[in-house]
């Protein structure tokens, strides 16, 4: 177990924009930082990293954290993994304590596929270097290839040995579960290794930890696949993962650019030769998936082919899907009977890097040369041409692209420009009809005579998240206590009165303490209760408190309240020497936010209490009970006192009164 010592030090150094800035391509918003959404689909970015709180936030899909969280979501890792991972990274020591068995079992049921295959990765290794069979057959082949040793070593390559179960049984001597080597795909259900006799590629993940492995059989005439990769597990989907990705995405990110390769050796090679911004899409056909991951990082990508008849075929077939995800793609073609890997060994990594700058062709025109050659003298052929080059306009997202496209291929094909817009729209139309068919309804929100959301809705769904409207509208004290809640939460640790040292947790939670067990929203009640026993505790209410908080539900309203999808604009005071001149900037204004809030979560808890006054009246006249209805008429009338001074304070209309 890491100790607290070392978590503390581990939270006080990371750096969001650091960890996020490993899996996205981040660029500078104001004082915050934005970019596509890990965790779900857009074209347009909305995810949000903000460095001063130390926080990300996606307004898309409501996914927000500190960077430990961004870890466990996007790496289906354990706090303590997430911990580790940082650690690492920032090269800190981390302390731990002796685990207890039970804790031992949970953390190894937690992370168990990722260990058992770095254990598998281990054995690999071990007999591709330590075993004669591993070096007269596997290193020989890779250093045929032209890999280096520490190329080998820093790809995770081994040599699966010929036996039936050599795998197997050496990990589950040293206890590793025959069913946990089944999830993974390292043993098959007759309990036989599943990779026997070939050579062996790691495929990892973004962390860098191994999902699966990849092996290419070494008998030339042999009847059985080249290649075999693990089967789909838990940690591994063939089409969300691209080879190479690990060590490719800071090139990617620096270069504005992928390149896209078909083999694993095609990218090892090309690494090693100095070109590091190119992945491989893992023996398949490039997926949907694929695509976004890459444009995470960039929105260019450049596809590599061989340049015989097959390549050809490929590089026009299946390509449309890049279109609609709006990325920018260009299309290499290889001389003839030479593949990446062959190429850059054969001329170099400087020519190879000319060549493929000199000889990339925008996919749309390359299609259109392509078919326009295949269709000659054959104008049945190239109206089916025109038709296909059409549908693939039409998949490309922007319309000033699109048109200028239209006009490029109109020249080519020699086909009047109004005639292939006419054709695209028609097809653009189709697509977004299709897609309003099957979208699900929308759901019914608060909005105003015009069908918009009201400003009451739009802050309510910015502060609160996931929590609806109609959920606040249960009580009328719903709004005002998560109100202080977000305050105590944004504002808790400032000094409210410095000369006497009175934070805002003091000047609030101190006053309103009495009513907080009446408090009806739970998350709400939660947060100022935990508050406000720090405080009995002596300790300091911090923003930290709640971003790292063990309930998920006060860590996910924290990021909330300290995310907004608005900047303030700088140019008012830069450019127009117009700065704020009656107040401060609203994240510095926390006193008369502290005050206004202060006020009106009494005057609903009063507005409360005097319907329950006014009920507890009625039921005295009832039963003809006078001291009861005494009693209670002094309660009411001191609420309604208190009501008064409240409602002129805060300048508001009585239209009713109980």
């Amino acid at each position: 177990m890491i100790t607290q010592r070392s978590v503390q030090e581990i939270l006080s150094v990371v750096r969001i924009e650091d960890i996020v800035g490993d899996f996205v391509t981040l660029k500078r918003k104001g004082a915050n930082l934005g970019g596509l959404c890990p965790f779900h689909n857009e074209k347009t970015p909305s995810f949000n990293v903000n460095p001063v709180r130390n926080i990300f936030k996606c307004f898309g899909c409501g996914e927000g954290g500190d960077a430990v969280t961004f870890l466990m979501k996007h790496e289906n890792i354990s706090y303590p993994e997430a911990l580790r991972y940082i650690a690492k990274k920032y090269n800190i020591a981390v302390e731990e304590t002796e685990v207890t068995k039970e804790v031992l079992q949970e953390k190894q049921l937690a992370d168990t596929l990722f260990i058992v295959n770095e254990r598998a990765l281990k054995f690999y290794q071990s007999q591709l270097f330590d075993t004669d069979k591993g070096k007269s057959i596997g290193l020989q082949y890779f250093k045929q290839r032209g890999f280096r040793e520490e190329t080998i070593r820093k790809w995770g390559l081994g040599y699966a040995p010929e036996h039936r179960d050599v795998l197997t049984k050496t990990l589950t001597t040293e206890g590793y579960s025959i069913e946990n080597l089944r999830k993974v795909g390292l043993t098959s259900q007759y309990d036989n290794d599943f990779f026997r006799g070939r050579v062996m590629f790691t495929i990892q993940g973004l962390s860098g930890k191994p999902v699966a492995f990849a092996g290419r059989i070494m008998q030339s005439d042999a009847k059985v696949a080249k290649y075999i990769n693990s089967p789909e597990t838990e940690i591994y989907t063939k089409s969300r993962i691209l080879y190479g990705l690990v060590h490719a995405r800071k090139a990617i990110q620096q270069k504005d650019e992928c390149i896209l390769c078909e083999g694993y050796t095609d990218v090892i090679s090309l690494h090693q030769a100095g070109i590091e911004n190119v992945v491989a899409s893992s023996g398949t056909s490039l997926t949907t998936d694929q695509i976004r991951l890459i444009k995470r990082f960039t929105p260019n990508i450049k596809i590599i082919y061989d340049g015989d008849a097959a390549g050809i075929k490929a590089a026009v077939r299946g390509l449309d899907m890049v279109l609609e995800e709006d990325m920018n793609v260009k299309v290499v073609l290889l001389p003839n009977k030479e593949d990446p890997d062959s190429y850059v060994q054969r001329i170099g990594a400087t020519a190879f890097q000319e060549y493929i700058e000199k000889e990339a062709k925008d996919f749309i025109f390359f299609k259109t040369q392509t078919l326009l050659e295949e269709a000659a003298g054959d104008p049945i052929k190239k109206a089916k041409l025109v038709k296909d080059i059409v549908s693939s306009i039409a998949k490309i997202p922007d319309p000033v692209k699109r048109q200028l496209y239209i006009r490029e291929c109109s020249a080519l094909m020699r086909v009047e420009e109004a005639v292939l817009i006419g054709e695209t729209g028609k097809i653009v139309r189709k697509n977004l009809e299709d897609k309003k068919a099957g979208r699900a309804a929308p759901t019914p929100s608060v909005s105003d005579e015009a069908g918009q959301p009201t400003d009451n809705q739009k802050v309510i769904e910015e502060t609160f998240g996931e929590k609806k409207p109609q959920e606040l509208e249960k009580s009328g004290t719903d709004y005002q206590d998560l109100d202080i809640a977000r305050i105590i939460v944004m504002h808790g640790e400032a000094l409210f009165i410095a000369d006497r040292n009175i934070t805002v947790a003091d000047f609030i939670l101190l006053d309103i303490e009495e009513l907080i067990n009446n408090i009806e929203d739970k998350l709400a009640k939660k947060i100022l209760s935990e508050a406000l026993n720090l405080l009995k505790n002596n300790e300091k209410v911090t923003q930290q408190f709640f971003l790292q908080n063990p309930s998920k539900e006060i860590r996910d309203f924290a990021t909330n309240v300290f995310s907004s999808p608005f900047i303030y604009s700088e140019n008012w005071e830069n450019k127009l020497s117009r700065p704020l001149e009656t107040q401060k900037m609203p994240d510095s204004n926390f006193e008369k936010d502290a005050i206004y809030a202060l006020k009106r979560f009494k005057l609903v808890h009063i507005d409360k209490f005097m319907k329950i006054s006014h009920s507890e009246i009625g039921k005295a006249i009832a039963d003809k009970n006078v001291e009861q209805e005494t009693k209670w008429l002094k309660i009411y009338m001191k609420y309604k006192a208190m009501h008064s001074i409240l409602t002129k304070e805060l300048g508001t209309v009585v239209l009713k009164s109980v």
